[in-house]
């Protein structure tokens, strides 16, 4: 069977415009979370993109005023991948759009799009970003949570085998809305301060927002900078609860094993974990049963959520790429916000940030509605 490749990347978040210059601000140990205000004059912590940056890069390629927010933000990232990579668009290539709550915003009467309903439904959002690049493919949205970026890469990676496709283009991506951070502060998960994954001082999750792109490709005749191959995945779902996690991680363990058995490689050949991590109780404590299950609990293990907060559709895609610069520049990422493990099993949180050769890492995710995802990369 054909090998895939994740051949270009780009992520917008406010720590960077590319993923290098993501990286760079990563391995400084800075953070794209700070204190925002909400509508009701309530403060919280979360990671919010510069929309006014946003539509100054816009506007040189666009209208401002005819696309949402998210949609000059996803079409921003893609037109970076395409102008990089030099894809010709064919009609054997796909379009993946990686969302949970898509524009969301255009439901607040202060949106510029309020009286047009339709823009609101997902299936408009991938029509959007279809005929502004001109794909001759409809759109595929992919909403499963905040396992959708993951999952999409496991999609796009089973298209193309199944000869559908020769290249997919995946954009993923959600915004900080009124919506959101309403809808996590009726749950009590929202954190009063920058969140702490896995650590015993944790108290809930910080929201954020980033778009994330690749380029997944079954032929590459030179093989550019930062290129991945995608060796296995599994999806899983555990149906234990519409929001909490299960008790035993049964859905992630399972989406592991998936996905180590498709790539042929044993848990001792993984040298580094990218965890979910949102710094809640029942989902930290979920990964280090699942990773104790697994025999995973001496493999270098780190939570991103405390540099960007947790980006809903676009955190499994977005570190994703963050996992695969690690692998080129060999540095495992420091786990920021960890002070005291605060979970049951002695996963090994990284730290510090460090040099290590890397070759093989896992990316995991999980989700509301019992839903799970692992994909495996190799450099």
């Amino acid at each position: 069977m054909k090998n895939n490749y994740i051949t270009h990347h780009h992520i917008i978040s406010p720590l960077g415009f590319g993923s290098e210059s993501n990286f760079k601000n990563l391995t400084a140990l800075k953070s794209g979370i700070q204190k925002h205000k909400r509508q009701n004059g309530d403060f919280f912590y979360s990671s919010i993109v510069d929309k006014e940056k946003i539509n100054n890069l816009f506007s040189k390629i666009g209208d401002i005023n005819l696309h949402t927010t998210l949609e000059k933000m996803m079409i921003l990232s893609v037109q970076d991948i395409l102008k990089k990579s030099k894809l010709t668009i064919t009609n054997k290539t796909g379009l993946i759009i990686s969302t949970t709550k898509g524009n969301i915003d255009v439901l607040s009467p202060e949106s510029n799009f309020y009286k047009d309903k339709k823009r609101m439904y997902l299936s408009e959002l991938g029509k959007q970003i279809q005929y502004f690049f001109k794909f001759l493919n409809e759109a595929i949205v992919l909403s499963n949570a905040c396992v959708s970026g993951v999952l999409a890469l496991s999609v796009a990676d089973r298209l193309i085998k199944s000869n559908m496709y020769d290249n997919i283009i995946i954009v993923s991506g959600d915004l900080v809305t009124e919506f959101i951070v309403s809808g996590f502060t009726s749950f009590q998960a929202i954190s009063d301060q920058p969140c702490k994954p896995f650590s015993k001082n944790r108290t809930g999750i910080t929201i954020g927002e980033a778009i994330a792109s690749v380029l997944i490709s079954s032929t590459i005749s030179k093989i550019p900078k930062s290129t991945a191959q995608i060796m296995g995945s599994g999806s899983c779902n555990d149906a234990n609860h519409i929001s909490g996690p299960s008790r035993t991680g049964e859905g992630l363990f399972l989406s592991i094993k998936s996905a180590l058995k498709e790539a042929q490689v044993s848990e001792k050949e993984i040298d580094y974990i990218s965890a979910h991590g949102t710094a809640t109780n029942f989902n930290d404590e979920m990964e280090s049963i699942a990773f104790s299950r697994l025999q995973m609990l001496d493999i270098p293990l780190n939570s991103l959520k405390g540099y960007y907060g947790h980006t809903l559709g676009s955190s499994g895609l977005l570190e994703t790429i963050i996992g695969i610069e690690s692998l080129y520049q060999n540095t495992l990422v420091a786990s920021l916000g960890f002070d005291e493990l605060g979970v049951s099993h002695p996963i090994n949180i990284i730290k510090k940030t460090e040099q290590k050769e890397i070759n093989i890492f896992l990316k995991t995710a999980s989700g509301f509605g019992g839903c799970n995802t692992a994909i495996i990369l190799k450099k």
